[in-house]
């Protein structure tokens, strides 16, 4: 009896110890976290073929001194340490290795591109250091079961297009498709989406597949062939230069199926200008974020805020501002992941938080499009709205479409 009375008086002790003293029961730190910081980093391509996806690191870094000058996430400065990989994976390899051995970094974080995101992944995992909110749209980076530390942010490609089919089931459900699609990642992921979307009704409305390689100089036997086989609408599953040719020769063939070309073609500089914008009128494509360009934004909230920072902590993002929007936004992202870990700050429970993201809005994101995760879907962004070019520019048209789609390994 004596015994269980003793047990229960050092219970009673130690929680009153506890309620005492409050922070000996709540925080807890792994690498890179203290009372004090927050370390986070990353590799980007600021110098090399992709060199100017540079401005992306150059946002996140200015995005978090923001945060600090506002008094940091939970009373923590979060320091960035962003290294250059020349967007060569064995670089980043390098690189990486550095970040996580030697700096000690909490997490990795806004990557660039998917090689080098690839050429990492394995080795992330492994040393259970998470690997969050990438810059890629690969479908790879959402599976949670094979790699349960990574985690993309930009929308996937299967995504995308999956959202194109949803649109097509109901607006266009009798559309004979011809699919012209860029072969290799990029390409097949959308091709795959754009089936699943379908469902059932892909084998009848699809009349015909081509793909090219991107050492062709011209698409143009591509689309001849495409035209004979009597489609009436054509999704082009093409990067900017093929996509550029692929509207050009529609307008010289004059034909005029309902054309849909990816966000990642639908840049009014590097791709509707070179192909002429009368060429690319009633054009149809989707997208997730606003255009900080575009004067209808001026007056939005979201839109001011990221025009001041850019204002005070990054100026030379002002001549790249879509670009800088998706670092802005990343950063936002990983923000919030970080707030919502509390005290804990550890590795296992950023990635438990950044795989519990409800309904979480973003400055940059369109209005009803907002950034969902869960532990078996590590997808942030699957929500879409479609537009169409008129005139000098796009207009947004419909609902936001969900554009769902299995991860991968389920």
């Amino acid at each position: 009896m004596r015994k269980t009375t003793t047990s229960v008086a050092a219970v009673a002790a130690a929680i009153a110890m506890l309620a005492a003293n409050p922070a000996l029961a709540q925080k807890k730190y792994g690498p890179g976290a203290s009372d004090t910081e927050i370390k986070l980093g990353n590799t980007v391509p600021y110098s090399g073929p992709a060199s100017a996806y540079g401005i992306l690191g150059k946002t996140y870094t200015a995005y978090f001194t923001m945060i600090n000058e506002e008094g940091g996430i939970n009373g923590r400065k979060v320091a960035v340490i962003s290294y250059d990989d020349a967007y060569s994976p064995p670089k980043t390899v390098e690189q990486t290795r550095k970040l996580v051995e030697s700096d000690e970094v909490m997490a990795v974080f806004g990557n660039v591109g998917t090689a080098a995101n690839a050429a990492i992944q394995k080795y992330l995992n492994a040393k259970k250091t998470p690997q969050l909110f990438l810059a890629t749209g690969a479908s790879r980076w959402n599976d949670p079961k094979q790699f349960p530390w990574t985690m993309g942010w930009l929308p996937s490609y299967e995504a995308e297009a999956a959202a194109y089919a949803k649109y097509l089931l109901k607006e266009k459900p009798d559309a004979k498709i011809a699919v012209f699609y860029q072969n290799d990642d990029f390409g097949k992921d959308y091709v795959r989406g754009l089936k699943e979307g379908l469902g059932a009704k892909a084998a009848s409305m699809i009349v015909a597949e081509s793909s090219y390689e991107v050492s062709e100089p011209t698409v143009d036997s591509h689309i001849v062939k495409l035209k004979a086989s009597g489609a009436d609408t054509l999704l082009t599953f093409a990067t900017g230069k093929f996509a550029a040719q692929t509207i050009k020769k529609l307008a010289e063939l004059g034909w005029k199926p309902l054309h849909i070309v990816p966000n990642a073609s639908s840049s009014l500089g590097t791709v509707l200008k070179p192909a002429g914008l009368d060429n690319a009128q009633d054009l149809v494509s989707a997208t997730f974020a606003k255009d900080p360009v575009d004067p209808q934004w001026n007056d939005d909230p979201g839109m001011k805020k990221f025009h001041a920072f850019l204002d005070k902590y990054l100026p030379e993002g002002k001549t790249m501002a879509s670009t800088a929007m998706s670092g802005y936004s990343i950063a936002q992202t990983m923000a919030e992941a970080l707030r919502m870990c509390g005290d804990e700050l550890t590795r296992e429970n950023l990635m438990k938080q950044a795989a519990n993201l409800k309904d979480v809005k973003l400055d940059g994101l369109l209005p009803g499009v907002t950034v969902n995760t869960s532990p078996t879907d590590f997808a942030p962004i699957d929500q879409f709205q479609m537009m169409s070019f008129k005139g000098e520019r796009w207009q947004r048209f419909g609902d936001v479409i969900k554009g769902e789609v299995a991860a991968a390994g389920r």
